[in-house]
């Protein structure tokens, strides 16, 4: 079996340890977690050397410290390895890869849109991964496995992800997070409409902070939508008071 190690051992690096664990020798490194603790969870701990020595690396850390462990990594990874991430953003981890590590390695920058909630009440079938192929073939094997473990795969640029993203993740993110922080009750007399937006708020309290600044501030089309969202919001209000007033 090929080896696969996971670099940061969070919700969703325990997720892919879970559902490749029949196809690859699993190994897994976090830098907070002692390695009893990862054992306990059912997966070889590793030093950082040896994740990174791996046939496959899978960098699953914030994307807020992902340089630095990219830089790390670098002078470890085996020629003619796989390397590949899962940030939500994937301008910037492309061009961290492309930069630090060497020619020999396979990159592919990935994005899996879904979370471990969301596979655990309705598991991975049909959800979607988007890979955005940076150097290397390897992009079309983790597509086939992809497939094969009953996801939709799509296979786009890191700037045409972004450019998509800054309405799937950080326009839906800010309005989900705004009225998460409003605390909006579910209501008796509720619409349907008035239920999504629960939904929403119910979907996105899991998420961090960490990540909802990663979605907003290290998409580098974000801003501008998020902001022309914010104004039309401010617009339409004053044009129906000052039409009322």
């Amino acid at each position: 079996m090929k080896t696969l190690g996971i670099i940061g051992f969070g919700a969703f690096g325990r997720l892919a340890a879970a559902h490749l664990g029949a196809r690859f020798d699993v190994g897994a490194f976090d830098a907070h977690l002692p390695a009893t603790e990862i054992a306990a969870l059912g997966v070889r701990a590793l030093s950082l050397a040896e994740a990174a020595a791996c046939d496959v690396v899978m960098i699953a850390v914030p994307v807020q410290g992902m340089e630095r462990v990219i830089a790390e990594v670098a002078p470890l990874v085996k020629p003619g390895a796989t390397v590949l991430d899962i940030a939500s953003v994937k301008m910037l981890p492309s061009q961290w890869l492309l930069h630090y590590l060497p020619t020999s390695v396979h990159i592919v920058p990935t994005h899996p849109l879904f979370g471990p909630q969301s596979v655990a009440r309705d598991g991975l079938a049909g959800r979607q991964l988007v890979i955005c192929p940076a150097r290397g073939d390897q992009h079309l094997k983790v597509a086939a496995l992809g497939e094969e473990l009953g996801l939709r795969v799509q296979i786009t640029t890191a700037e045409e992800h972004d450019r998509e993203m800054a309405y799937v993740q950080a326009l839906t993110h800010l309005v989900g997070r705004t009225l998460g922080g409003m605390a909006i009750p579910d209501e008796m007399l509720k619409t349907q409409s008035y239920q999504h937006l629960l939904d929403l708020c119910e979907l996105l309290k899991r998420d961090s902070f960490e990540l909802f600044t990663a979605i907003q501030t290290l998409n580098p089309f974000a801003e501008e939508i998020t902001r022309e969202f914010v104004t039309r919001a401010g617009d339409l209000l004053a044009q129906v008071h000052d039409g009322n007033g």
